[in-house]
């Protein structure tokens, strides 16, 4: 259905309608504010919705999705609107935006918060730190909170207190056919199971409760660079260590290019580099002897490790992670052989712009003590997940790019499980959604789909079919 189509068959009189039934506002192709409603962060997706519903809290949402329903539009649903995949935004149908509704309150003597989907992780961070808590969040601070923690939610604090997913004890759900329920382990618990790795697949989720723990305020933190002649040992001496890390030290390790940053020397901005990333959430002594064998897997070109403000940390990235650019992202869970690390350093030396990178996110911990069934992100034996992005300003070659992108994830998922973290797909590839779930839990998903979505109304996700539509 085009634009010009879809205005046709929804008429001005059938918008007006909807739009006075809202608490919120409609954007129509045409409005003023209309290619600013449209735009998502990542640029690589530039979609022409034939409406933008801007909701103003679950009442709305419910309002949206009987209109989508009885419309028969294509479904997006956008919170931080980071979705690498395109996710949150479509041609031609309806836009359901939940980033006006930003509410959150915090208890903090039952270390609780209850926080409204449209919310990112530096505004959730700003609520909870007044009390020195914190929960599982983005490592960009600008991502919103609802999909990445639906998808599962990797950060700093995985390996001391889990995923985001892990920290969720309830939400609220606008299902397919307009009822607001609550999902939790005493309520529609099967519901609960599934948003906890499942993704967008069952309905709009319109708030969520997360257990909170004490960090901070300020943490052991930072990066450390590493020369990409030392590439090798940095990255196997890291494995290593990996082995005896104390739960409070989670590590990224990050194969880019250097920026043009004032601390790094002028003779390394735009060389290849291997980055340190860490974060120590307990005791700041105590992590002043953790991260000291970092310091020591090579010489660095400059350690900016030491102590900083828990929401520092948060947001260190957010200037490399800006709106506007073409983004590609993919991943594979593997276990760091030599075979899977060659690979990795192999495709570092070959990436196609100088934004391009290879991440290795560390696991386990907390992570790796969540039983496998407990919640639908089940891949928690690995020890490594490898995050493969393709990014650049410029459209031009951009599907080169992501070609690179692909083989890679491809040749070192060769030395893995073929598992892929469902925040980090770059596309909708049945196959590889499938591929990301063991064949009980994907056959318990499809399970749940058919109880809360039979007709697969939610398809703009990493999708899982409902029975009758596979």
């Amino acid at each position: 259905m085009s634009i010009d189509t879809a205005r046709g068959v929804l008429g001005d009189a059938t918008v007006a309608e909807l739009e006075a039934s809202l608490r919120g506002s409609v954007v129509r192709p045409g409005d003023p504010e209309y290619d600013q409603a449209r735009a998502v962060w990542n640029a690589a997706h530039d979609r022409h919705p034939a409406l933008v519903v801007r909701c103003a809290g679950t009442a709305d949402v419910v309002r949206a999705v009987e209109f989508a329903r009885s419309q028969d539009l294509l479904v997006a649903v956008r919170g931080g609107a980071h979705s690498i995949a395109g996710f949150s935004t479509c041609d031609d149908g309806i836009v359901i935006d939940l980033s006006p509704m930003k509410g959150a309150f915090v208890d903090p003597a039952a270390r609780r918060v209850v926080a409204q989907a449209g919310m990112t992780w530096a505004e959730l961070d700003h609520e909870t730190q007044v009390f020195g808590l914190a929960v599982t969040g983005g490592l960009v601070s600008s991502t919103g909170i609802s999909g990445f923690t639906l998808g599962g939610g990797v950060g700093w604090l995985l390996r001391r207190h889990g995923l985001a997913s892990d920290n969720l004890t309830a939400a609220e759900v606008v299902t397919a056919d307009g009822r607001v329920v609550r999902a939790g382990e005493r309520e529609n618990s099967e519901l609960f199971w599934a948003l906890r790795g499942g993704g967008g697949n069952f309905g709009v989720v319109t708030s969520l409760e997360y257990r909170l723990h004490p960090v901070g305020p300020q943490v052991l933190a930072g990066l450390i660079f590493y020369p990409v002649e030392q590439a090798r040992q940095v990255v196997t001496g890291w494995r290593e260590l990996t082995e005896r890390m104390p739960d409070d030290l989670t590590t990224l390790l990050v194969l880019t290019t250097a920026p043009p940053l004032p601390f790094l020397p002028p003779e390394v901005h735009g060389t290849r580099v291997v980055v340190l990333a860490g974060m120590y959430a307990g005791d700041l002594v105590d992590g002043e002897e953790a991260v000291g064998p970092l310091r020591t897997l090579g010489t660095p070109i400059a350690d900016l490790m030491g102590p900083m403000p828990y929401t520092a940390m948060q947001s260190l990235l957010d200037p490399l992670w800006t709106a506007g650019a073409h983004n590609y992202f993919t991943s594979a869970f593997v276990e760091p052989s030599d075979a899977a690390l060659d690979a990795v350093l192999r495709h570092h030396l070959e990436t196609p712009t100088p934004s391009s990178e290879l991440h290795l996110h560390q696991l386990g911990g907390a992570f790796a003590r969540v039983p496998a069934d407990a919640t639908a992100f089940s891949q928690r034996s690995s020890r490594v997940l490898c995050n493969v992005i393709a990014r650049s300003p410029d459209p031009a070659g951009f599907d080169a790019h992501v070609a690179w992108a692909r083989g890679a994830r491809d040749d070192i998922a060769g030395h893995g499980r073929g598992a892929m973290y469902v925040n980090f797909t770059g596309d909708a590839a049945e196959d590889k959604v499938r591929a990301s779930y063991p064949e009980a839990v994907y056959e318990r998903l499809v399970r749940v789909k058919d109880a809360y979505d039979p007709t697969n109304l939610f398809r703009l996700n990493q999708n899982v079919r409902p029975s009758a539509a596979a």
